[in-house]
């Protein structure tokens, strides 16, 4: 683009979403994609300076709820690999930092149109069989939220380059300058959110970083398409390295790499655990030029609390759909409930027979609402917690579900457990899996139970009020002050929106810097204030030592 002018940047807009309605065009072509993808195995290599690669270790990305269906397979990034990806993002870094803004702008906005039309129903597609999403919960992340981060964080960018000093002293001119960081940037993405997977290479990269990216084995092939609609949307090779792998390769190559200068999360807290504790390690060696920027999100324990003037069905409902959708494997999804006592009969009466109705199926069947978890070892994590409940009648019990099958797909059944013991297990710590487990208070202790929710967990993600009293909101906004980075008022705790709802969480559950915000992409930059001067000094003297006249 012409540097002879001043670029601002289209508004940005939230994709509509859309429905995929019996007869519409959209649900025939996605079924036909769905088709489609089921009948290929593509091989996706790991991609490093434009250039695929294939290492010849090889792993295999199941649908997982049919899960002796191959779907695609890959190549995982050697130790090798990673250090020629690093060696060429930074090469490739001389070019990508120093072009103007509006360039780099224009690819991710293309990316977006792309992913809005063009390869639509690929993403969902790819989505729904490799992540276990239903058609709705695919369209609401790989369709929209992968598009919004896209426009949204562009804008954002064009915000933060306006941030410039408010004043000029006489005969100078004050300017900020958002450079990118001094080297290359890792990216680590979880298999829940394919928008996630957008989010954390393009945001950096947005703000002129180079990164190198390793997608979660079961979300490689959506994330292998979105890297190509990058590329078709003009990202220069080596702005951004694809490299599936093992995990432990990032501690022993990226993370301890001297050009190492940020890294943007989302997984596990006892991997991002260890990741700063080697960071530490690192720093304390001298193996880095500065400090890293270290951006996380983990995990949660997020919950619904309900005052005793709330509407009992609009609390089933949403807690229904906070709970289940995604069989429960959000990180912001409710995994715990507290009830007040005259409300529980008739919310747990709405809640089991929904639950009985809820079909579990194949992620491509459109009447599903409800699928399977998303590998082996999260069916094995689930059904350990849910055969503790089993084990311990005196504290906990199971009103309803808790069967669990893993001979076609890795099925467990939409469960709640109700709890004797607030600080039970299930209650406490975080499952990723469809088991919402309650608490049933007095409704007398309202103000002891909110202080109880507070400290049961020790994440903060996000979090929910349901009352009609407005003096039981503002208690509850008070006790609950920090128990979530996202606090809903008779609304579920999912379902954070980019541009209207800033997603993060504290405590354990990361850095809180707000993913779908100008706040994130701060944490991208480096910035450096220049002063220039316009008149020239005659004197290096002050003048109260002027001689003294009297």
């Amino acid at each position: 683009m012409s540097t002879n002018s001043r670029t601002t940047i289209p508004a940005a807009y939230n994709e509509p979403m859309r429905h995929f309605e019996p007869g519409s065009t959209d649900r025939k072509n996605l079924r036909a994609a769905l088709e489609q993808m089921r009948k290929e195995c593509p091989d996706v290599p790991c991609v490093v300076g434009g250039k695929e690669i294939r290492t010849g270790d090889i792993k295999q990305q199941l649908i997982c709820s049919d899960h002796k269906h191959v779907l695609c397979t890959f190549h995982q990034a050697n130790p090798e690999v990673l250090k020629n990806a690093i060696a060429d993002a930074l090469e490739a870094k001389k070019k990508w930092e120093n072009l103007s803004f509006a360039d780099r702008a224009a690819i991710f906005l293309k990316a977006a149109d792309l992913l809005a039309g063009k390869y639509r129903y690929k993403i969902l597609a790819a989505t729904m069989l490799g992540q276990g999403k239903t058609v709705w919960q695919a369209e609401i992340d790989a369709g929209a939220e992968t598009i919004d981060f896209l426009r949204f964080n562009v804008k954002f960018a064009e915000e933060i380059y306006e941030l410039q000093p408010p004043q000029n002293a006489k005969g100078s001119w004050n300017y900020s300058e958002y450079r990118a960081l001094e080297g290359f940037v890792a990216a680590i993405s979880p298999f829940n959110f394919t928008a996630i997977g957008a989010n954390l290479p393009t945001s950096p990269a947005i703000m002129g970083n180079v990164v190198v990216w390793k997608p979660a084995s079961t979300s490689i092939l959506s994330n292998y398409v979105l890297y190509q609609v990058l590329q078709e949307a003009g990202l220069p090779p080596g702005v951004i390295q694809f490299c599936p792998g093992a995990g432990r390769l990032i501690g022993d190559v990226l993370i301890n790499d001297h050009h190492f200068a940020g890294l943007h999360f989302t997984g596990s807290t006892e991997v991002f655990n260890g990741i700063l504790q080697k960071t530490s390690n690192n720093l304390a060696s001298g193996v880095y030029r500065g400090y890293p920027r270290i951006v996380g999100e983990t995990g949660g324990k997020d919950f619904h609390f309900v005052h005793s003037s709330a509407d009992p069905e609009q609390v089933a409902f949403h807690t229904l759909r906070a709970s289940f959708e995604y069989q429960g494997q959000k990180c912001s999804a409710c995994s715990r409930a507290y009830i007040p006592q005259s409300l529980w009969p008739k919310i747990s009466e709405i809640m089991v027979a929904a639950v009985k109705e809820m079909k579990i199926g194949q992620s491509d069947d459109f009447s599903a609402f409800f699928t399977s978890v998303i590998d082996q070892a999260s069916f094995k994590n689930i059904k350990g917690y849910l055969e503790h409940v089993k084990a311990h009648p005196d504290k906990a019990t199971i009103l309803v579900g808790g069967g669990c099958d893993d001979s076609v797909g890795w099925n467990v059944e939409p469960t709640i457990v109700v709890c004797k013991d607030p600080k039970f297990r299930t209650m406490a710590e975080e499952i990723f899996g469809p088991v919402l487990s309650i608490y049933v208070y007095p409704d007398a202790e309202f103000e002891a139970t909110l202080k109880l929710c507070d400290e049961t967990s020790p994440y903060a993600l996000t979090g929910s009020i349901f009352a009609r009293d407005r003096y039981a909101i503002e208690t509850a906004q008070r006790y609950l002050r920090n128990a979530a980075g996202n606090f809903y008022i008779n609304d579920k705790c999912t379902g954070a929106v980019v541009g209207q709802q800033p997603f993060g969480g504290a405590r354990m559950s990361g850095t809180n810097d707000k993913a779908g915000s100008s706040l994130n992409l701060l944490r991208w930059v480096s910035a450096r204030t220049v002063k220039e001067n316009f008149l020239p000094l005659t004197t290096w003297k002050y003048p109260y030592m002027s001689d003294e006249q009297f």
